[in-house]
C-alpha cells in the first residue's frame, strides 16, 4: 500500500504512515492505502490495531498539492457520492470512519503536528495517546471550508459543544496539555508509540470476543437511547455467557470452574 505500512505481531496490527517527507501530509495514494489499510486490517485477526506516523510528524493534514486535480471540478461529483462505508460515506470521510467502524480496539500514537486530515484520522481511534510538545488543529477553515472527514460525527463525542466551536470556527493549534484537558487526547507520553504498544498488548490479552462485544455495545450507548442502551448489554452478555470458551474464562477468574456446560 502507497504512503502506509501494516505489520502484525502478537496479534496487534501495526499501521504506519509513511511519507515522513512530507510530514505525512495526506494525498491520493496516502487516502487510498489508509483505506485499504483499514480493510485488511478487517478481515485479519488482529486483535487491536496501532496508527502512528514517521519522521517528524504524526500528519500535517491535506496535501493539497496532491490533489491539485480537484481544481475546476464540481464539488458535488467529487463528495457528495457516498462511495464506501457501506454507502454511507466518501473516501474523504472513509479515512477516518474506517477505525470507527472497525470492530476492534484503535489507538493513534500521535507526535509533532496532527493538523486537519491528520486529527481526523486520529478521532477515528477509540483512544489518543499524544507526547506532550504535539499539536493539534481542526484546519480546514484556514482554507474557507469546514471539516468534511467525518470530524463532525467524531468531535462531538469527546469535547463540548464551546471547544467543537472554537476548534472549528479558528482553525487554532492548541498543544497536547489544552487537547488532554478538552478531551481531545486520552493522555500523554514521551514515546507514544511505546504506551500504545504496551496498552495494545493488555488489551490483545483479554477475551477477543469480549472486547468486540464492549466496542459494539459501547458504540451503542453512544448514540442510542437508554432502553436501546439497556437491551443492548443484556444481548451483548447473553451471547457471551452462552458460550463455553467464555464461561472458562470467568470460572478462571473467580478461581473455580463451572460442573458443566450445556
Amino acid at each position: 500500500m502507497a504512503r502506509v505500512t501494516v505489520t502484525y505481531e502478537n496479534h496487534i496490527a501495526f499501521v504506519r504512515l509513511t511519507r515522513a517527507d512530507k510530514m505525512n501530509a495526506v494525498d491520493q495514494a496516502m487516502i487510498d492505502g489508509i483505506i485499504a489499510a483499514g480493510q485488511q486490517i478487517a478481515e485479519s485477526k488482529a486483535r487491536v490495531a496501532v496508527i502512528s506516523g514517521e519522521g517528524k510528524a504524526f500528519c500535517a493534514g491535506i496535501d493539497i498539492s496532491g490533489l491539485s486535480g480537484m481544481i475546476g471540478k464540481d464539488p458535488a461529483e467529487l463528495l457528495m457520492p457516498r462511495t464506501h462505508g457501506g454507502d454511507t460515506t466518501n473516501q474523504w470521510q472513509e479515512v477516518a470512519m474506517i477505525w470507527a467502524r472497525l470492530d476492534i480496539p484503535v489507538i493513534a500514537a500521535v507526535h509533532g503536528v496532527c493538523f486537519g486530515a491528520g486529527l481526523q484520522l486520529a478521532l477515528g481511534a477509540d483512544i489518543r495517546i499524544a507526547t506532550p510538545d504535539a499539536k493539534f488543529a481542526v484546519m480546514e477553515m484556514k482554507w474557507g471550508i469546514v471539516p468534511d472527514m467525518g470530524g463532525m460525527v467524531l468531535l462531538p463525542k469527546l469535547v463540548r459543544s464551546d471547544v467543537l466551536r472554537l476548534l472549528t470556527y479558528t482553525a487554532m493549534p492548541v498543544d497536547a496539555g489544552q487537547a488532554l484537558a478538552w478531551g481531545l487526547i486520552t493522555q500523554t507520553a514521551d514515546d507514544p508509540l511505546a504506551k500504545a504498544t504496551e496498552l495494545a498488548t493488555l488489551i490483545a490479552g483479554k477475551s477477543p470476543s469480549a472486547i468486540r462485544a464492549a466496542k459494539r455495545l459501547i458504540d451503542t450507548a453512544e448514540t442510542q437511547d437508554a432502553n436501546a442502551v439497556l437491551l443492548a448489554e443484556s444481548q451483548e452478555q447473553v451471547a457471551l455467557m452462552g458460550k463455553p470458551e467464555q464461561m472458562e474464562v470467568v470460572a478462571a477468574e473467580f478461581g473455580k470452574r463451572p460442573a458443566k456446560f450445556d
